[in-house]
Formats: C-alpha cells, sequence, structure tokens
C-alpha cells in the first residue's frame, strides 16, 4: 500500500505556502486518493537543503507518492543539485505526481503494469528534467531582472528593502508568548523555522 504524500512550498515567508492546497486536494479526491500527510515550507526551490521535504523522504516508504502542485515547487535547482534530489528520490523508490504533469497522473494509483510503469517513469523522468530546467532558468531570470532593478534604484536612491510584515511577526510572538511550538506555528503561518527564532529572539527577557 502506498502512501499519497503532498509537498506545498513557497519562495519567502511573506508567502502563502498553503495556497495551492484546495487545488491539490481537489486532485486527490477526483481520483479516489487520500493524502496521508502534508509536508508544508517557506523555503527556496533554488536550494536543496529544505527541512520539509527532507523529512517527506524521510518519512516515505518505497511506492509512495510526492504530490505537488507544480514541478517548480520541489526544483528550482540547478543542474548538479537536481541529480543530487534525482538520486535521493530513486533510492527511496518515491513517485512524483505533478499536477502540471499529466503524464505523471498515472502512477498516482500504481495500479498500472509493469510494462506500462516502465514506459511511464522513462517519459517522466524526461519531461521532469526538461520542467525542471525550465524552472531553474525561470528563476535565474527573475533573479537578474530583481538584481537590475535593485542596482537601478540604489543608483537613484529609491532602494527600499523588503518591508517586514508586522502583522504576522506579531501574531507569531503572541503564539510564542503562549508556549505554542515552532512545528505548530509554523503549520498556522507557513513560515520558517528560522523566522520564528529570529521573532523569538527579540522577545523581552523574563526578569
Amino acid at each position: 500500500m502506498c502512501f499519497i504524500r503532498a509537498y506545498l512550498r513557497a519562495s519567502t515567508d511573506e508567502q502563502d505556502a498553503s495556497r495551492a492546497r484546495a487545488q491539490v486536494e481537489a486532485f486527490a479526491a477526483d481520483r479516489g486518493m487520500q493524502i496521508a500527510a502534508w509536508y508544508i515550507e517557506n523555503e527556496s526551490g533554488a536550494k536543496l537543503a529544505r527541512p520539509e521535504l527532507f523529512r517527506l523522504l524521510a518519512d516515505a516508504h518505497p511506492g509512495d507518492v510526492l504530490l505537488i502542485e507544480q514541478v517548480d515547487r520541489l526544483s528550482r535547482l540547478g543542474a548538479v543539485d537536481w541529480e543530487r534530489l534525482k538520486a535521493e528520490l530513486a533510492t527511496r523508490k518515491v513517485r512524483v505526481v505533478a499536477l502540471d504533469l499529466p503524464t505523471s497522473w498515472t502512477m498516482a494509483t500504481g495500479k498500472v503494469d509493469d510494462f506500462t510503469q516502465r514506459m511511464f517513469d522513462a517519459i517522466n523522468g524526461m519531461l521532469l528534467d526538461m520542467l525542471a530546467a525550465i524552472a531553474r532558468k525561470d528563476y535565474e531570470d527573475r533573479r537578474r531582472r530583481q538584481m537590475q532593478g535593485q542596482a537601478k534604484a540604489k543608483a537613484e536612491g529609491k532602494y527600499v528593502g523588503r518591508p517586514e510584515n508586522k502583522r504576522r511577526n506579531t501574531r507569531i510572538a503572541t503564539m510564542l508568548a503562549a508556549g505554542t511550538s515552532y512545528s505548530a506555528i509554523q503549520q498556522a503561518t507557513g513560515c520558517s523555522r528560522a523566522t520564528i527564532a529570529k521573532i523569538a529572539k527579540r522577545a523581552p527577557k523574563a526578569a
């Protein structure tokens, strides 16, 4: 019996990592699948070190499905790190199913014969490589445009850093003061543990 493990990711703490949850749930329900666990984090897809992704892989059993909204939620990695992640997926025999990769949908239930599975594994492997490469290029293009915009704004004396999400941070501080665990805060706000730790350091120490 395989388990469906859904992975949701946003790049920054200001973004809602759970944005696509309803869409992913609807996809699973339409195919009679039940999602066994959710893994949600705010980390860049351009880096390999993502705690929730690797917690999912550690929890997974051979044949389990890693369900994602889009391939770029899994990877905006460079070529070397993408090969490392693929090797990890292959070692753990985890199948990737993406809503934007229709050829992967057949693999979601595991109800296919060996020949069909091998054929679709080959097709999906090729398409995953292509989509991951496109996602990386998009990331690099956006970063380049962002840096060009920042350089221009600095030259004109108009550049200011990213504004703090005061409403969210106040909520986190309140939850910390109430003794809420980091994991629970992550689930509630979708922010990273690093952000929670940063806000925790600001809290006044008890006398």
